[in-house]
């Protein structure tokens, strides 16, 4: 039997969803997972041996199926379709459409499924867990970790020119990159909303680079600009005190180079969350949406975020054209304190190490009380 999981989305929200995969395999043993997502970042988990292989597709999309890519056959007639999409009802709709022989998603009366009840304050990672949980397929936070990156010239490599669907390209591998990143600040983000003032960044860089720091921007092939800017605006010492490797790394280079950083400075994106895969000390600024959902969910005395808000403040929206006022009030200050505070030897964690394949202890459930922002469905 081939087991279906949607999850169509970004780097992000790849990211948050692995413990989930994870049980999904728990919970049905030796059969085929194949998740529905974005080419590269599907393939990217597939080679990490999270799931088998992948369906691509983008959005909430029709999938082609049975499907007839790399071992198609073995998906027909039917599957067990799993929704870690959304709440639905328009994720719900696309896996029933593929005439799966049962759908685990959580309840929607708009498709008339029955399932456990979207709970809207919980943490985004803790909701997936939560679901797959419900269907026998043991997950806990902790099994977010991901393993160490591949040695030079394996999967983290590629041509010159080869593109990619996720917004992240082109070329990657050690060789590419030129060794191990000291400090990686990340200025960019996928909305204006989470988008810190390219000046403030500047600030930031040009403290890390004063302490003696090297650092490293990274971004996607749109972002360019906006590292160049902050790489013009810094002030710095000595010709490689500072890299610019916006637009040059796929999706496996980036997280290689995220995992044997010594910390990741960035705002509330993607990134953020492969630092907490690895275990890489973080600095995270958020600003539409409270850290108690989206926020690192283990190792939290190694990631530190920065939210200026007052408790129980409603989310707004992360992908808003204006600059959320959260984050405007943040100043470079705050997050040069930040940095030299996680730049402090840390203890041990498991870091670059993979889970086990059944949990070593029960899941706690965090419990948060902010509501959250507008799901995907």
């Amino acid at each position: 039997m081939t087991v279906l999981v949607l999850r169509a989305l970004g780097l992000g929200d790849t990211l948050t969803g692995v413990a989930a995969l994870r049980g999904v395999r728990r919970a049905w043993p030796g059969h085929r997972v194949v998740l529905a997502a974005p080419a590269t970042l599907g393939q990217w988990l597939a080679d990490l041996g999270v799931v088998d292989a992948v369906l691509p597709t983008q959005g909430l999309i029709r999938l082609p199926w049975p499907w007839a890519g790399p071992g198609g056959a073995q998906d027909a007639p039917g599957c067990l379709a799993v929704n870690l999409h959304g709440r639905g009802p328009e994720s719900h709709r696309i896996l029933l459409a593929t005439r799966p022989d049962a759908l685990i998603a959580y309840d929607n009366s708009e498709v008339g499924h029955i399932g456990p009840d979207w709970d809207d304050a919980e943490h985004e990672v803790l909701r997936w867990c939560r679901l797959v949980r419900s269907v026998g397929g043991p997950c806990e936070p902790d099994d977010l970790r991901l393993g160490p990156p591949d040695p030079p010239g394996g999967r983290g490599s590629q041509e010159p020119g080869q593109a990619q669907s996720d917004g992240w390209a082109q070329k990657g591998g050690r060789a590419r990159m030129g060794g191990r990143a000291d400090v990686i600040v990340h200025p960019g983000a996928a909305a204006n909303a989470r988008r810190w003032p390219a000046s403030r960044w500047a600030a930031v860089v040009t403290a890390l680079t004063e302490w003696g720091h090297s650092v490293t921007l990274t971004g996607s092939p749109a972002e360019r600009g906006l590292c160049a800017r902050v790489r013009l605006q810094a002030v710095t010492h000595g010709a490689g005190a500072v890299r610019d490797l916006s637009g040059e790394l796929a999706v496996p280079a980036l997280a290689e180079i995220v995992a044997t950083a010594r910390l990741l400075v960035s705002t509330d994106t993607g990134v953020a969350h492969l630092a907490t895969a690895y275990g890489t000390p973080s600095v995270t600024l958020f600003g539409p949406t409270p850290p108690e959902l989206w926020g690192p969910a283990i190792d939290r005395d190694r990631h530190l975020v920065i939210w200026h808000d007052e408790p129980g403040t409603p989310p707004r929206d992360p992908n808003a054209d204006r600059l959320d006022p959260a984050l405007a009030r943040v100043p470079a200050e705050d997050v040069v304190a930040a940095c030299e505070s996680a730049l402090m030897p840390l203890p041990a964690t498991p870091r670059g190490t993979m889970t086990p394949s059944k949990p070593s202890h029960p899941t706690t459930r965090a419990e948060v009380s902010s509501p959250a922002p507008s799901w995907p469905v």
